[in-house]
């Protein structure tokens, strides 16, 4: 499986804004862009005039990173989102927030979508009973996601129920922290999407 390797906060100071790629540090007086908040190298500090393509790009670059995506496979979810009917940048982000690595962060069950995606890989986590294993397997309406009973004793799922509360839940999705369980009401609208991205400019993009 294809995935980033490299410094997540790195990410974050490209994008001069933060990603929340690494959970708790992301709120604290040690994350990076707060320390440095101009982009990483050499000629970070300088002040590049911004084109209309590189707004474009950038908020392309910004949304595939917060969820984690490589290029091939987020072309793939544009193209999907384009063929479908409605507003494409709003099918693409409802296909983004779907995935089931998503769900598990959303639910408060991981403190970010790598330890999100870490948990689906390493089957602790089934849907409608069955284990999946496949980060980008997509939920849908009325699908119940858990925790297997056999993980639930794990550190991160003890931490996750101490911590329910903590964080806001979205409309779309129901949690019952106890039983370490996600409904899934519905396929979420924009409305239901706090992501901070302008769809519109990755539509521009991609439509040159």
């Amino acid at each position: 499986m294809a995935r980033y390797t490299g410094a997540d906060c790195k990410l974050c100071r490209r994008e001069k804004t933060k990603l929340f790629l690494k959970g708790k540090k992301c709120e604290s007086a040690k994350c990076p862009i707060e320390i440095r908040p101009y982009p990483p190298g050499e000629h970070g500090r300088g002040r590049p005039k911004e084109s209309e393509y590189q707004l474009q790009l950038r908020e392309k670059q910004k949304t595939r990173r917060i969820y984690g995506i490589l290029e091939r496979q987020f072309r793939n979810y544009y193209e999907e989102a384009n063929r479908k009917a409605g507003k494409t940048g709003e099918n693409l982000l409802q296909i983004l927030e779907s995935r089931l690595d998503n769900v598990v962060y959303r639910g408060g069950f991981a403190e970010s979508r790598d330890a999100a995606r870490q948990q689906v890989r390493h089957g602790h986590v089934v849907v409608n009973g069955k284990k999946v294993d496949i980060p980008s397997y997509r939920v849908r309406e009325h699908d119940i996601v858990e925790v297997r009973e056999k993980s639930r004793n794990l550190l991160p799922y003890e931490v996750a129920r101490a911590t329910a509360g903590d964080k806001t839940v979205p409309a779309w999705l129901g949690v019952s922290s106890e039983a370490m369980r996600i409904l899934v009401h519905q396929l979420p609208v924009r409305q239901q999407i706090d992501t901070l991205v302008q769809e519109q400019l990755i539509v521009e993009l991609y439509s040159k």
